[in-house]
């Protein structure tokens, strides 16, 4: 194909990038039903059905109170929906996620039936980075299911870099960490430098149930259950994966680009 047949072939197609934040986002895939909600009023005295069937021990129900979920540990398989008799834990349909706080993925206590979204980086930080962003991404133990949909952003019909934000090959070039899989053993001490090398001030992403918890590696002798154990982090993405919409969302909001 000739050099004026390539530039015809892409003036033909347009632009391919969505218009997402300033249009309507894409629709979630049809098996993600987004995140989850606890409705303790739905949650029926002495029930504990949905507590054996949790692959990764994210629900828990202490004497006397009602079903807590930890989004954080949750692999979003869908179990305890299908075990639920009175449907206190549903599906929301909804795809932001993001959190500051490790404890905010917490779900069920009173007034904290949903998330509590995450908040910008302060003044100082989202001046330095709100405009350009540099990560170097970490797969720390990884399945690659995380790292595939951070990748997708990379494609035409994102375009992360329109937003600023870029992968570096080098942790020294990069503003801060993303950082995907449950932390091996193996990994810990090149988690280590490699945070290490990134110039100050630099912030950390847990991207992934493995990530934030260590997913359904949780406990394993070899692993250690999330980045929060090696690092400190700024902003935690749940799901297993997330998808590419709740991930770009997760950091447009630690940027301040989204309210």
């Amino acid at each position: 194909m000739s050099a004026h047949q390539t530039i015809l072939h892409r003036l033909q197609h347009g632009c391919q990038t969505m218009a997402y934040p300033d249009g309507p986002p894409p629709a979630l895939p049809d098996r993600h039903g987004g995140a989850l909600r606890v409705e303790t009023a739905k949650c029926a005295e002495g029930c504990a059905t949905c507590l054996p069937v949790c692959p990764t021990q994210a629900i828990t129900r202490p004497p006397g109170n009602p079903v807590a979920l930890d989004l954080g540990k949750c692999i979003f398989c869908a179990a305890c929906i299908e075990a639920c008799p009175t449907k206190a834990i549903t599906h929301t349909g909804k795809y932001p996620m993001a959190v500051r706080r490790r404890e905010d993925l917490l779900l069920g206590k009173p007034g904290e039936e949903e998330l509590r979204l995450a908040a910008a980086l302060d003044e100082k930080l989202k001046k330095l980075f709100g405009r350009s962003l540099r990560l170097r991404q970490v797969s720390a133990g990884g399945c690659n299911a995380c790292e595939a949909d951070v990748n997708v952003l990379g494609t035409i019909g994102w375009d992360l870099s329109r937003f600023g934000i870029q992968f570096v090959a080098s942790p020294r070039h990069a503003d801060g960490l993303l950082i995907t899989g449950a932390v091996s053993r193996n990994m810990e001490l090149a988690l280590k430098k490699t945070y290490a090398a990134v110039p100050s001030p630099k912030i950390v992403i847990a991207v992934g149930a493995c990530a934030i918890a260590g997913g359904p590696f949780i406990g394993h002798p070899q692993v250690l259950n999330g980045a929060s154990s090696v690092v400190p982090v700024d902003l935690f993405i749940p799901g297993c994966p997330p998808p590419p919409l709740t991930i770009l969302d997760g950091l447009l909001r630690l940027l301040g680009r989204l309210s």
